[in-house]
């Protein structure tokens, strides 16, 4: 089926369109929420109140720019919404933080583990450091998305940054601990 055509149902509101579409990009919508969720049920949650607001609002996306790029900025702001109605923004602010080095070499962990290593940040580090070094918005884009001061982005990117660079070290030391009680 031809992607005008099933968004066209869509926006005639008819099911079997929809859950055409779902199936056809549940997973790719879900691997960006699981990047700004908690855990795998907030991933799930986030993922299903997307495509209620795509469904919702399929009418206004006018075919210019790539469809899957409408989805996913739906996907990214339902989990910053969820994110705001917590209620859980500190304002960090430091204007002088400096940036860690990455001094890790690529493919040192599993990708799992580095998934995991970035769920466990604190929901506003996880936020900004996903929005920035994953998907390449600028701090100020950032600030207005999550309603927060570009220096805030900023200190909040650095500090999960180092909580990231931490946890790493901590998986590499203790790989390094097992192979060499292995190797004893």
């Amino acid at each position: 089926m031809k992607l005008k055509k099933l968004i066209k149902q869509c926006q005639n509101k008819e099911l079997k369109a929809q859950r055409a579409l779902y199936e056809l990009y549940s997973s790719k919508l879900f691997s960006l929420c699981l990047k700004y969720s908690k855990n795998y049920t907030e991933a799930q949650d986030n993922l299903q109140d997307a495509f209620i607001r795509i469904y919702e609002n399929i009418h206004q996306f006018k075919h210019k720019g790539s469809f899957e790029g409408w989805m996913k900025r739906i996907a990214i702001n339902t989990a910053l919404q969820r994110y705001r109605n917590q209620k859980v923004f500190s304002l960090n602010y430091e204007e002088n933080l400096i940036q860690p080095e990455n001094d890790y070499t690529e493919n040192s962990i599993s990708l799992q583990e580095l998934l995991k290593c970035i769920q466990e940040l604190p929901n506003r580090y996880r936020m900004v450091f996903n929005l920035y070094v994953l998907d390449g918005y600028s701090h100020r884009e950032i600030a207005e998305m999550m309603e927060i001061s570009e220096g805030t982005s900023k200190s909040n990117l650095a500090r999960g940054r180092q909580i990231l660079k931490d946890k790493v070290n901590v998986i590499l030391d203790n790989e390094d601990t097992n192979k060499t009680a292995y190797n004893l």
